[in-house]
């Protein structure tokens, strides 16, 4: 809200969230018209976008609640916790002609952006493998034993990170699905077949570990590995390759480095300056705005980015639990 609240072109008509003195704070501090513990009572007021940031399991019933009255929505990720549902979203902005938004902040990033440009061009050819990996420092938070967020007027409920029955899931859901984000939006054609996932939670009731590995629509295989217990003083770790017939793509947040590097020699790189690579999501909601004033700009993270990372999810999920290999 403190990234909308700093521009001239956004009023803050409702508000809706869980707790009385709670929702009066938010209500005072952002200058909110409405305050509301009713999610229908909300949407019935002129509004033109909605912002979605309920626990995950709710993220369906806002987001299509929000949808079905017209309104633009911008939903955290995961956008939901089952592919149907995901797709039905991105099925129905379409049919409505509503933005609909997932802010998986580094698609903003300058860097991605030129990642985007380089494989559209054809940089590395067809894919052919992808090895994904992302770690963050995320053990109190999905254990439950440290829910303390840092700059927020609130931190969460334990339960809304480290309850299976409120989270849908544990570090895929809560951190991969910012990596797998990443990859649909820069390969726009690739889309998950089939998936074999194990997990585990060492201390949790949610998985702390991941190790997928995936079968793509037309042939391509990858892995994608999620682990949730970084020490705190140390960065994310995000590190994209992704082999093609012509080349490959580096992409490493952590050691700031974006490389294409060709078989025919013809390698490219684009400098990222020391700490570009820390996330930031001021990119998503600035352009969630940006789209609903109609402004020609793009959404990087669409729901068609955001259903094709549930997918890979939620396949994978399943496949943890039946010890078998799930079809998307």
């Amino acid at each position: 809200m403190p990234i909308l609240a700093a521009r001239s072109d956004v009023e803050f008509v409702g508000v809706s969230r869980l707790g009385a003195d709670e929702l009066r704070q938010v209500k005072d501090r952002f200058g909110f018209q409405i305050a509301t513990e009713d999610v229908d009572e909300l949407l019935r007021a002129d509004l033109d976008g909605v912002v979605v940031t309920s626990p995950h399991t709710l993220h369906y019933a806002h987001a299509r609640a929000a949808l079905e009255r017209g309104l633009h929505v911008m939903v955290e990720k995961p956008m939901t916790t089952n592919a149907d549902q995901a797709r039905e979203l991105a099925r129905l902005a379409a049919e409505r002609g509503r933005h609909l938004v997932v802010p998986y902040g580094w698609n903003y990033r300058q860097y991605v952006t030129r990642a985007r440009r380089w494989l559209d061009e054809g940089a590395i050819g067809r894919v052919e493998h992808v090895s994904l990996q992302m770690a963050s420092a995320l053990r109190g938070l999905l254990s439950g034993t440290n829910a303390a967020m840092g700059g927020t007027m609130f931190d969460p409920d334990p339960a809304t990170w480290a309850d299976p029955a409120v989270a849908g899931g544990g570090y895929g859901y809560a951190q991969l699905s910012h990596a797998t984000g990443l990859l649909f939006y820069l390969f726009p054609d690739l889309r998950a077949e089939s998936v074999f996932a194990m997990m585990s939670a060492p201390g949790a009731r949610v998985d702390m570990y991941d190790a997928i590995s995936a079968r793509f629509v037309g042939g391509a295989i990858g892995t994608v590995s999620g682990a949730g217990t970084v020490p705190r003083n140390l960065k994310f770790h995000l590190d994209l390759r992704v082999f093609g017939t012509e080349g490959m793509l580096v992409l490493d947040i952590e050691r700031e480095r974006l490389e294409i590097r060709r078989n025919d020699g013809v390698d490219r790189a684009w400098p990222i300056d020391p700490g570009d690579g820390n996330y930031t999501c001021d990119g998503p909601p600035n352009r969630f705005v940006d789209l609903i004033l109609g402004r020609d700009v793009e959404n990087a993270s669409s729901g068609d980015v955001g259903a094709r990372s549930v997918e890979l999810l939620d396949a994978a999920y399943r496949s943890a639990q039946s010890g078998a290999s799930e079809f998307v």
